[in-house]
């Protein structure tokens, strides 16, 4: 039989009872729709609202934002890193580089959250772990065929994924596939020509993390709970 919630004797935690689990997932589910549409500013109230439930229910299962962004988007970030390792599959690695680059703008066009979080120093270093390794295989790769340009670094791509998303964010209202056109642009950028000009100094993991750390929007504050 379902129990309350707490923890058994022996500190094994105790199954959620039928409507506690059902308000779980109706925040979780909740909590995917607010941030992939506003991103990941969006609060715990707003999660709530959204979820028709109230904000000490949302804390009781979840007491910070980010304990709840962990699980609403877990699944989405690890589809980043499959899509990584499977791209290595691909006929040629200049193919399974732009259709990683096509698969993971078009998510980010869809899904601010995801955008936030794949993109946000935390996390990004944690799906790095599993993404890197197989992207530098794809880039070494790439340029080995001639058809990558020789002076293109991994760490080239995140602020690449950020100029893409930005514009599709910003132009969705009105004309939903504009980042599509800029996309292109970018991946013909990077295609290996006799004439292509100068790109100066690759840069380094820590630029990306500065640069990245100033775009985004500034953790807010952590919210108080009921009665705190």
């Amino acid at each position: 039989m379902a129990t309350t919630e707490g923890r058994a004797a022996g500190g094994s935690p105790r199954p959620l009872r039928r409507d506690a689990e059902l308000n779980r997932r109706r925040i979780i589910e909740a909590a995917r729709e607010v941030f992939a549409t506003r991103g990941l500013t969006a609060t715990l109230d707003d999660v709530a609202h959204h979820a028709g439930v109230g904000i000490g229910t949302v804390y009781r299962r979840f007491p910070t934002k980010e304990a709840l962004v962990e699980v609403a988007l877990e699944d989405r970030l690890e589809e980043l890193a499959g899509l990584a390792e499977a791209a290595l599959l691909a006929p040629t690695a200049w193919e399974g580089l732009t259709r990683l680059i096509c698969r993971i703008t078009d998510m980010h066009a869809a899904d601010r959250g995801l955008r936030d979080a794949a993109l946000g120093s935390r996390r990004r270093a944690r799906v790095g772990e599993r993404m890197a390794p197989p992207v530098q295989r794809l880039v070494e790769r790439a340029q080995a065929e001639g058809t990558l340009r020789g002076d293109f670094d991994v760490h080239d791509i995140p602020l690449l994924m950020m100029m893409v998303s930005e514009i599709a964010h910003h132009s969705e209202q009105f004309r939903p596939d504009t980042y599509v056109r800029y996309r292109q642009l970018l991946l013909d950028g990077l295609r290996a020509a006799p004439s292509t000009g100068d790109l100066g100094a690759p840069l380094t993991l820590e630029d990306v993390d500065a640069i990245v750390g100033r775009w985004l929007p500034a953790p807010e504050p952590r919210q108080a709970g009921p009665g705190r």
